[in-house]
């Protein structure tokens, strides 16, 4: 069975990739509090690539497979970005399946931290695209990735630099900037941690995904670690699954343990989302599966 390939390696494959007081302070509470399980539209990319399913029925795979709210890939629609109908069509269908619209994912628009001054400006150009779409369908922002080149100094001040200003331009649309840990130097939380510290505004927070922890050296970050150090300026959490075993855990990922560290680290955002990314089930068995456990674990909380 061919091994799934993740955004990472879709975006390189393809050729994609383009050549501290706002900070949300870390809180704890008596109780876990009442988490609502969005979508990751990832989770059906072979589908969608395979155009065995429409970015327009998405929202309705979401409603069925009773989720609350839809993460989008902009990857399925990136050349709808401006396109108003289109966007108002995606709205009536989510709002029609009775789902939240939440965040769309960004890949492929260039490097936020480019070393050329000019390819930086076009990135984030290429980025506020997006910003205007979630405003259109009424998402709460767009999460991104922490590109660059250089020494991690170097990239750390130029993604520091660019994120702020893309997140200056989503403030003026009541949006926010989420930046994810998706492989190199932002697999290394500490690191993507300084950057969101750096960016010092109070709508831009990192990504926390329970994967993407693989680090250019060929070696792999702890993710318990990585997620304990994202969560206190976390604004979104990436549930992401991949296999299960016969009492239906995550063979990757203890749940209950990454949870723990989510509640008791003071996420408090409305979603958690679900990104299945295995072989050995279908997409929709597997998405499934992966919200069959959230759904367990958060009941255990």
């Amino acid at each position: 069975m061919a091994t799934p390939l993740d955004r990472r390696d879709f975006l390189l494959a393809a050729g994609a990739a383009l050549t501290a007081a706002a900070v949300i302070p870390s809180r704890t509470a008596a109780a876990a509090p009442k988490y609502e399980i969005s979508l990751g539209q990832w989770s059906f990319h072979r589908a969608l690539l395979a155009k065995e399913l429409d970015n327009l029925d998405f929202a309705r795979k979401g409603a069925d497979l009773g989720f609350q709210g839809l993460d989008y890939v902009n990857t399925f629609f990136k050349d709808k970005a401006g396109d108003r109908a289109y966007l108002t069509e995606m709205k009536k269908r989510s709002d029609d399946a009775g789902l939240v619209n939440d965040l769309i994912l960004v890949d492929g628009a260039g490097a936020i931290g480019d070393p050329d001054a000019s390819a930086r400006t076009q990135a984030i150009d290429n980025h506020k695209r997006w910003v205007e779409a979630a405003k259109a369908l009424g998402c709460r922002g767009i999460r991104i990735n922490a590109l660059s080149k250089g020494t991690p100094d170097e990239q750390r001040q130029r993604v520091i630099e660019g994120a702020r200003l893309l997140t200056e331009l989503a403030d003026t649309q009541g949006l926010e900037i989420l930046i994810e840990n998706h492989g190199g130097l932002s697999s290394d939380a500490v690191w993507l941690d300084s950057v969101v510290r750096g960016v010092a505004h109070q709508r831009c927070g990192s990504l926390a995904d329970f994967g993407n922890w693989r680090l250019d050296n060929g070696k792999w970050y702890d993710r318990y670690r990585g997620v304990a150090e994202l969560v206190p300026t976390a604004k979104g959490i990436s549930v992401k699954a991949h296999s299960f075993d016969a009492a239906g855990n995550d063979t990757e990922t203890d749940f209950a343990r990454m949870m723990k560290i989510v509640v008791d680290g003071g996420y408090r955002g409305r979603f958690l989302e679900i990104e299945y990314e295995g072989t050995e089930l279908g997409e929709t068995e597997g998405t499934r599966a992966a919200k069959v456990l959230l759904d367990r674990t958060l009941a255990a909380l």
